[in-house]
């Protein structure tokens, strides 16, 4: 037993000796490798030699140096990749202050190339690709924020719109009148002196504007909207347009007061709206010939009136025989233009109501059981046949009569009853009721409606201006579906123009947001829109840019934008996260000032949304002409 102890010990003894012996030698190895490293760096940079197996190895950089050797992982038996493309750096320089009101598809020397016959040459006709501007439209020198709604009716600053033509041209009408810096917007019209104000009291003893019934209206030949913008206190919201021609800056006028309008003709093509869009429909003096070409815009003026839709005429040749010599024409030959006016509107069905004063008041059928068996004695207009009521852009006017939608019993309104407004708002529009709008049923309208409240509610907790009352006033939704956006800021002092893509056209929903009795327009966004420089105070573009990618630049659109949205106007864009990257980069060199936000069901989402504001720049103040 004792000789194992003793054996054991030896073991244990040799044992600890050996690890001795092993860490000692490691140790001395290490010093001598250490030392080894001291002295070949004293010696300064070692040649490269292939005959070395150690050159690869040892750094031939001083000890000193911050930098590291390179390792160079790449499998070079694979070709090398190829040298990336440069991004193009996009600029946008401002234009030359001669496009300070530049309207692309309205522009007046273009419009010479094209035929005065039905004033094909007021209508749209926009620039070729290769003529698409590249810089952005500057503000006049000294352009002020325009004053806040219900104060914009009456008063604009001049110099955001420098013309003092009509102060001179209309100056007896009362419809614009400068004073020092300002203009101020007495209400007047050429066939209402006393005031658009006065003359919407005469229309309401003849008809009821007071009851909710009438709600969209719209007014051809608008001069600068004194009609459309005395409605908007009795909860009427009209569509104004006029050419732009020799009454400089009409429409221009009318944006500046916060009132609907457009740059608008009736030509050759049809209006941008849907059929069974209006309530009401205006003329007061507005030069169009109703009863030329075989009362071809008339016929366009009952394909957008509803059923029960009211026409309103004022101005010759109505009341001729009071005004005939003030007119500067014959008795004979303004009661045979009105009794063309009557024939016309007769052949299309509809019936005069009132002609008192001034004002003459025809009203469109409900449906067209009877119109039908007419057409026996009225062999023109016949009923269109083919094309769709709904298409509405670049689409021919046509000699015939759109006819309604069938009804099972004369009482019946065709296309079916709308609630009084504002109940008409939420309630399911009957296009959407009755089956015709493919794939929307009742349970969608209101799922949307439900889903913008909410998100309206979230951009005014990011966009604090959106929130604040009266900051905005001209909104424009460029992809409105069905109007739930606009709907959601209906107790805001705001108007929305409600724009549906024509690319979306097989989902046609212009219709839907005119029977909810909102307001709109059908738009190609690879086009300018009918609209001048500086329109909108705000911008909602949801997922627009996907819907138009391949279709035209993504740089065309935003340049587009920026010409109609004023200085320190807003934008807000809805798109994919890869896409709101791109937008943002072209943006920067915009003079916009841009950040993006989560979708409002949280950062998970790869729809993100974009906040924008336009920051403000004018043209420079132009040299003062010196005397030779």
């Amino acid at each position: 037993m004792a000789a194992t102890r003793f054996l054991s010990h030896i073991t244990i003894f040799n044992s600890k000796n050996s690890n001795l012996y092993s860490i000692t030698i490691l140790a001395i190895l290490c010093t001598i490798f250490y030392l080894i490293g001291i002295w070949q760096h004293s010696l300064g940079p070692i040649p490269n030699s292939s005959s070395s197996p150690v050159s690869g190895f040892l750094s031939s950089s001083p000890c000193y140096s911050l930098h590291t050797a390179q390792l160079d992982f790449m499998p070079h038996h694979l070709p090398h990749d190829p040298t990336p493309a440069t991004a193009r750096v996009p600029h946008f320089p401002p234009c030359n202050i001669s496009f300070s009101e530049y309207t692309p598809c309205e522009d007046a020397r273009r419009s010479l190339k094209f035929d005065r016959d039905m004033l094909i040459y007021r209508q749209r006709h926009c620039p070729e690709k290769n003529e698409l501007l590249k810089c952005r439209i500057p503000a006049p020198y000294g352009y002020k924020v325009p004053f806040r709604w219900p104060e914009s009716r009456e008063f604009a600053w001049f110099a955001n719109v420098p013309h003092k033509e009509l102060t001179v041209e209309k100056k007896a009408q009362n419809w614009v009148k400068v004073e020092g810096e300002k203009f101020r917007f007495p209400g007047g019209g050429t066939m209402f002196p006393r005031g658009a104000g006065a003359y919407i009291d005469d229309i309401d003893k003849l008809i009821n504007l007071k009851d909710g019934s009438i709600r969209t209206a719209i007014d051809t030949g608008c001069g600068v909207a004194s009609w459309g913008a005395y409605l908007l206190s009795r909860n009427i919201i009209a569509m104004s347009f006029a050419p732009r021609d020799t009454h400089e800056a009409q429409v221009q006028f009318a944006l500046e007061r916060g009132v609907p309008a457009l740059i608008g003709v009736l030509a050759s093509i049809r209006l941008p709206y849907p059929s069974r869009a209006f309530d009401m429909a205006h003329c007061s003096r507005c030069l169009i010939p109703w009863d030329n070409y075989d009362g071809i815009y008339l016929i366009e003026v009952d394909r957008i009136l509803r059923p029960g839709g009211y026409w309103i005429l004022s101005g010759p040749p109505i009341n001729w025989e009071n005004h005939w010599k003030g007119w500067n024409r014959t008795a004979d030959d303004l009661k045979a233009e009105q009794s063309r006016i009557e024939t016309v509107a007769k052949s299309l069905c509809w019936k005069k109501i009132v002609q008192k004063g001034d004002i003459a008041i025809w009203q469109k059928p409900t449906n067209h059981i009877h119109c039908k068996a007419t057409r026996k004695v009225f062999k023109r207009p016949r009923f269109c046949q083919t094309q769709n009521p709904d298409m509405a852009w670049y689409t021919k006017l046509e000699k015939c009569l759109t006819p309604l939608p069938q009804v099972s019993e004369i009482k019946e309104i065709a296309g079916g009853q709308l609630p009084k407004w504002p109940q008409r708002l939420n309630a399911i529009p009957p296009r959407i009721s009755s089956g015709s709008l493919t794939g929307v049923t009742g349970n969608n309208f209101v799922e949307n409606t439900e889903l913008w409240k909410e998100r309206v509610a979230y951009y005014k907790n990011i966009d604090y201006q959106l929130a604040q009352t009266g900051r905005y006033r001209n909104l424009l939704d460029m992809n409105a579906y069905l109007g739930g956006f606009a709907a959601a800021l209906v107790d805001d002092p705001v108007w929305v123009m409600n724009a549906v893509p024509v690319e979306a056209d097989q989902l046609n929903t212009l219709g839907v947001i005119y029977e909810r009795g909102l307001i709109g327009t059908y738009q190609n966004w690879c086009e300018a829109m009918s609209t001048y420089p500086r329109t909108y105070d705000f911008i909602h573009a949801d997922s627009i840019f996907s819907l138009y990618k391949d279709r035209c630049d993504m740089e065309d659109i935003l340049l587009e934008m920026d010409r109609v949205l004023r200085p320190e106007g807003s934008v807000i864009i809805r798109d994919d996260v890869d896409v709101l990257l791109k937008i943002k980069k072209i943006i920067d060199v915009m003079q916009w000032e841009g950040r993006t936000a989560d979708h409002e069901k949280g950062p998970h989402e790869r729809e993100k949304i974009l906040f924008a504001v336009k920051q403000y720049w004018t043209a420079p103040p132009l040299a003062p002409k010196h005397d030779q």
